[in-house]
């Protein structure tokens, strides 16, 4: 088992920037992928990015590619979004996961954050 737990979401301006933290327990964080998806009310959850086990690979959504970054610390078993130029379209719950496979299909992803909101006023 992967307990995670997200940090980091709130209210910003446009344009602002927020940090979202993604802290892990339980089994070995390190060996996993982990992603970063966005939910709003009546809409499917979305990708947004993941980060290969090493840090090796990231792959990003074309909506937030150039504003958003995703990063991990294996060492401290947390993972980030930093993102910037934050738009009111970017305002949604975002969950953080973990699964062994890189891929964009939410449903490969085995263990899920409880999410932490992000709002962003125009």
């Amino acid at each position: 088992q992967v307990q995670l737990v997200e940090s980091g979401g709130g209210l910003v301006q446009a344009g602002g920037s927020l940090r979202l933290s993604c802290a892990a327990s339980g089994r070995a964080f390190r060996r996993y992928v982990m992603g970063w998806f966005r939910q709003t009310p009546g809409k499917e959850r979305e990708f947004v990015a993941y980060i290969t086990w090493s840090g090796g690979s990231t792959y990003y959504a074309e909506a937030v590619k150039g504003r958003f970054t995703i990063s991990r610390d294996n060492a401290k078993n947390t993972g980030y979004l930093q993102m910037n130029s934050l738009q009111p379209e970017d305002t949604a719950v975002y969950y953080c996961s973990t699964g062994t496979i890189a891929t964009m299909t939410s449903t490969e992803y085995d263990y899920w954050g409880q999410g932490t909101r992000v709002t962003v006023s125009s």
